[in-house]
């Protein structure tokens, strides 16, 4: 298990190399939803995500021969960057697995840190792949969120925000295969008892909604989301008893209600967020719960958006 003394010693880790990203607010988005809320903008983070902390800290703490050999990360965008950076700046060569049809703007700036990209098709289990890429060239597994070190790393952000916005009502965070929210639960639990953590995915990749509340782990095919951050089949071995134990509600919204408040934040607080990033901020700005009179955390996980994608959804509206 992770515990909050390892997201400390995560954050004195990182400090260094991470950036302490800004806590908006909005008074439009208070007066609608009768709420303060305070957004972590994790967009802002070095390489436009929150992945950043767990990859540094991982990496960070592997031994001299480790480092020697290189690391393997597997993910579809974010955590590739995420571990090509803190690659690059920790002299770890990096190899990385990612689907073809990854966002190009993420292929593009994984190979711009340095890491090797391998490509793989559609209906090739990326795990298998990875496995065998590590026995051929003896390197060290990264994990995108079931390790240790990449849950501690992760909730850093969670530590920050309450730090900076004080003691919190409610937080919401996005969640894909539950390093985030883990990691960010464990923090509110320490750091403000009475805040109640609630996750937010995908409804086409509802897996730690059912896990949840059927309290089984349970595993989906690969959902089609525009979400591609959240395309998780599962939440971990490491992730699921954390979100067992320290979250209090997960919820869903669709991509229809996710793109409409992926570009209400681009208009209205003028921040670039990519679609797995609005998440949190969907379930507030969608009404999905009641929020009046609370003081609410929301974390903006990522802006990696792929800007041509994105004006041609906005010429659909």
């Amino acid at each position: 298990m992770v515990s909050f003394d390892d997201i400390a010693a995560a954050h004195e880790r990182i400090k260094p190399q991470a950036r302490r990203t800004p806590v908006l607010t909005s008074s439009t988005i208070d007066a609608a939803t009768g709420a303060k809320v305070f957004f972590k903008c994790e967009n802002l983070q070095r390489m436009g995500a929150f992945k950043f902390r767990g990859a540094y800290n991982a990496l960070s703490q592997l031994d001299h021969e480790e480092r020697r050999r290189g690391v393997l990360a597997f993910s579809s965008g974010n955590h590739a960057q995420a571990v090509a950076l803190a690659g690059r700046l920790l002299k770890i060569p990096t190899t990385i697995v990612m689907p073809q049809d990854a966002p190009q703007v993420k292929l593009d700036a994984t190979r711009g840190y340095g890491g090797e990209v391998v490509l793989y098709e559609k209906g090739v289990k990326r795990e298998e792949l990875s496995a065998r890429l590590v026995k051929e060239r003896n390197l060290t597994l990264i994990p995108p969120f079931d390790h240790p070190h990449i849950v501690a790393g992760q909730g850093t952000a969670a530590k920050e925000l309450i730090e900076d916005a004080g003691a919190l009502d409610a937080l919401l965070v996005p969640c894909g295969g539950g390093g985030l929210i883990s990691g960010c639960a464990i923090a509110a639990r320490h750091l403000s008892p009475q805040c109640r953590v609630i996750g937010v995915e995908p409804a086409a990749g509802d897996d730690a909604t059912q896990s949840f509340k059927t309290k089984t782990l349970k595993t989906i095919a690969v959902p089609d989301t525009i979400a591609d951050g959240a395309r998780t089949t599962s939440l971990g071995s490491i992730t699921f008893p954390l979100v067992m134990k320290y979250v209090d509600e997960m919820l869903t919204v669709s991509d229809e209600e996710l793109l409409r408040s992926m570009f209400f934040l681009w208009e209205r607080m003028k921040i670039v967020v990519e679609p797995t990033g609005a998440l949190a901020a969907c379930a507030v700005l969608q009404k999905k719960l009641n929020l009046e009179k609370l003081r609410v955390g929301v974390i903006l996980s990522g802006g990696n958006v792929d800007l041509r994608w994105a004006a041609s959804k906005m010429q659909e509206r």
